[in-house]
């Protein structure tokens, strides 16, 4: 096929220029995302290593199931949005279940595995509208700001900034070492890369801090480019013997509902900036949420925590991407970087570190979006906020949210102003607490 034929091809399939698109565009507008959200491909494994995973088996699994995620949104949904393995599932993954419960990793997995067969259940069905129209918006913000802060606390503790204290619980760490200078510089280096609209602000200060680091033989360098590492310790290791306990199916239920809001609300913000909504609403919804879903299932099975879309996708609408063709873009450059797990695994903790403090910037800025004016709003979502930082857990922070909320709207004789879903998830976190505890 010549590339005139093909360009005809991909233009039909894709139906690139109905969309006022061009093939160039979507192939730049793919390697635009990429570049802003590649720096998943070493942070995840660096979280879930922690984990007690293996990290080159993680960073195979992140790479293919971020590949799967792309292609399937690409090519059944035909949406320009990328996906990948989440921030702040995987935090939650490795540091609220793992280390937190004390739950093994496989069983974390097969929590996932789980979570995405009852999104892919759901994606067909009114329930997932029902679920996502009863959240407040209050609370929707708040739990996008509170994971944020969760990523932050992250990032200041693996950078050795914030460390434990018997007086005060946490307080400053000791600023003048090394790997406490090298995270400030990359978070700053971030900063000021993102204000001058530098395009992979993120991995760019992610290999300069490496290198730097490496340079002052503080870590140690392995190369860029070797062999594929082996999926092996990794794939198809869920284990499903004790998921169905009480406090399993809580963890199942928070995999299910953080990824639920994040997807929906990206797929909504990105396709509202394409201007590919009609009406307000988002055509194809249930095929790019059966995308979704299933590359989280695929996701689990390779060996990574939740997968979703990634919110990095309106760098590349921004580029120009408005098909499928974008994601598909995103995922073969995904399967590219397989072969580069040296550079990855070369590392250090407090070069992601900035990363996860950036991201963190950004998931804050939902609290702009909430009413603090309306007492019976601002309460709960400060709750839900500070809670999963402070409680180290992010389920704790969903339920204290939706707890406080119908108390303090019932206590203000605003009881009608809460949905019975709502309702009915207040009780059910309000039960677990009783009967099991934190």
């Amino acid at each position: 096929m010549n590339n005139a034929a093909a360009t005809s091809f991909l233009d039909k399939f894709f139906k690139i220029s109905e969309n006022g698109s061009s093939v160039r565009t979507e192939v730049l507008a793919g390697l635009t995302t990429f570049l802003t959200m590649s720096y998943i491909i070493v942070v995840n494994p660096s979280i879930l290593s922690e984990a007690g995973m293996e990290y080159g088996a993680v960073f195979v699994a992140t790479c293919i199931a971020a590949a799967i995620g792309c292609m399937m949104m690409g090519l059944i949904a035909n949406y320009p949005i990328a996906l990948a393995p989440g921030m702040g599932l995987n935090a939650y993954f490795t540091y609220a279940v793992v280390k937190g419960m004390g739950v093994p990793w496989q069983v974390a997995l097969g929590a996932v595995f789980v979570s995405g067969l009852l999104f892919v259940a759901l994606s067909f069905m009114k329930i997932r509208e029902a679920i996502v129209n009863a959240l407040p918006m209050s609370l929707k913000m708040s739990i996008t700001a509170g994971i944020g802060l969760f990523l932050a606390l992250i990032a200041l503790k693996n950078a050795g900034i914030v460390v434990a204290n018997p007086a005060t619980y946490v307080g400053l760490g000791d600023v003048r070492e090394p790997a406490a200078l090298l995270a400030f510089v990359g978070f700053f280096m971030i900063v000021v890369l993102d204000y001058y609209r530098v395009r992979g602000a993120i991995i760019i200060s992610i290999l300069a801090v490496t290198l730097i680091s490496a340079a002052l033989g503080m870590s140690q360098f392995h190369g860029i480019v070797g062999a594929m590492p082996s999926l092996a310790p990794t794939f198809m290791q869920m284990d499903f013997k004790d998921l169905f306990t009480a406090g399993m199916v809580g963890v199942i239920f928070v995999f299910f509902f953080v990824d639920l809001f994040d997807s929906t609300g990206t797929l909504v913000g990105v396709s509202h900036r394409a201007g590919l909504l009609v009406n307000g609403k988002l055509p194809r919804l249930k095929k790019a949420l059966f995308a979704d879903s299933t590359a989280i299932v695929a996701g689990a099975a390779l060996g990574t925590s939740s997968t979703t879309a990634y919110i990095e996708s309106a760098s590349g609408v921004s580029a120009g991407g408005r098909t499928g063709l974008t994601a598909v873009v995103v995922g073969v450059l995904f399967i590219a970087c397989l072969w580069f797990s040296p550079l990855a695994a070369s590392v250090p903790a407090y070069a992601t570190a900035p990363a996860l403090l950036y991201v963190g910037v950004l998931m804050i800025r939902g609290l702009a979006e909430i009413d603090w004016n309306d007492i019976t709003e601002a309460a709960p979502a400060f709750l839900t906020a500070v809670f999963m930082p402070f409680s180290f857990s992010i389920a704790d922070g969903i339920a204290m949210g939706f707890i406080s909320y119908a108390v303090i709207k019932l206590a203000c004789g605003k009881a009608k102003d809460v949905p019975y879903m709502v309702w009915i998830i207040a009780v059910l976190w309000a039960l677990k607490f009783a009967i099991m505890g934190a």
